[in-house]
């Protein structure tokens, strides 16, 4: 087996174990698998829960796509790989739950690896998690990024904020001037440690999802909720949408190069809507979301209290 072959292997296995321990966490709905295949070259296995108990609903997402030719979004920044051919896998995951008190979710990991004259040529992993809550409580955001520290511990002292800091800029829907929700981790074009050091802190990322997620949504899925917050929940997921359309890099990678459609927009969520000019009521709990939708050292700042 080939490094890459490796690779595929682990993200097959963590879609797997994914898959099981959110079907667990909701209790009812089931993943649906589509087994796909590409015609320029391999395929994927594109799996969607719809109508659960917890989730309205939630992919997670294995693909492994290859092609002669990079397409314009993978070759922009770095123009020696024009025209090489290329070999990309990953897995991705979104989340939309049902009720408004249980953030959205999203976590992908990937590899990437451009190929010339049957050789590679150039390599490296990405991907990270962040979160998205509509009424968020600090208990939940300060466990969340203590998980990502905790991923990042022995890859460097400055691992955790330094994709602490890109997961910040990257989320930023610019002319909104705010983050899509509380951040988390991103990293791309990750190769100067070397393979196996890289490939290591991917799979760390990928495994500290589900600890990062699922207290959350124990704490979280009991609390009762009404219109006001369906409501809000889906005039918050129009920026969802807005985002990944305006500025996913991996959304745009897809489309250009031959992706499935349907498992590419997996991402966006079942219902939304968008009203002009929405304001919430001073001092409502609508209202406080804003003061969250900005880059902060959540692990030194001590918000309502609560001790890092």
């Amino acid at each position: 087996m080939t490094p890459a072959d490796d690779i595929a292997t682990w993200l097959t296995s963590l879609q797997d174990r994914l898959c099981a321990a959110l079907e667990q966490a909701d209790g009812v709905a089931k993943f649906r698998e589509d087994a796909w295949q590409r015609a320029e070259g391999g395929g994927g296995r594109t799996r969607v829960l719809r109508d659960g108990a917890v989730f309205e609903q939630g992919g997670v997402n294995f693909s492994e796509v290859s092609g002669a030719r990079l397409p314009p979004s993978a070759s922009s920044g770095r123009p020696e790989l024009a025209g090489a051919g290329f070999r990309a896998m990953g897995v991705s995951l979104v989340l939309h739950p049902h009720n408004p008190y249980v953030p959205t979710t999203h976590m992908n990991v990937r590899y990437f690896q451009a190929i010339r004259d049957e050789q590679v040529v150039a390599w490296w992993f990405g991907g990270g998690f962040d979160l998205t809550p509509y009424y968020p409580f600090d208990e939940d955001i300060l466990h969340w990024h203590r998980t990502a520290r905790a991923a990042c511990e022995g890859f460097g002292e400055q691992r955790y904020a330094e994709h602490k800091r890109w997961c910040d800029e990257y989320f930023y829907l610019k002319h909104r001037q705010e983050t899509r929700g509380i951040g988390g981790l991103f990293f791309d074009d990750l190769h100067a440690d070397g393979f196996d050091a890289s490939f290591a802190y991917t799979r760390a990322v990928g495994e500290a999802f589900l600890p990062a997620y699922l207290p959350i949504v124990e704490r979280r899925g009991p609390m009762a909720w009404g219109e006001r917050e369906r409501e809000f929940q889906l005039y918050r997921r129009g920026r969802y949408v807005e985002f990944n359309l305006v500025f996913d890099r991996g959304t745009l990678f897809g489309l250009q190069s031959g992706g499935r459609t349907e498992s590419i927009l997996m991402s966006l969520p079942p219902r939304v809507r968008f009203e002009y000019a929405y304001q919430p009521a001073e001092g409502s709990s609508e209202a406080r979301l804003h003061d969250y939708l900005r880059p902060r050292d959540w692990l030194n700042e001590t918000p309502d209290g609560v001790k890092a």
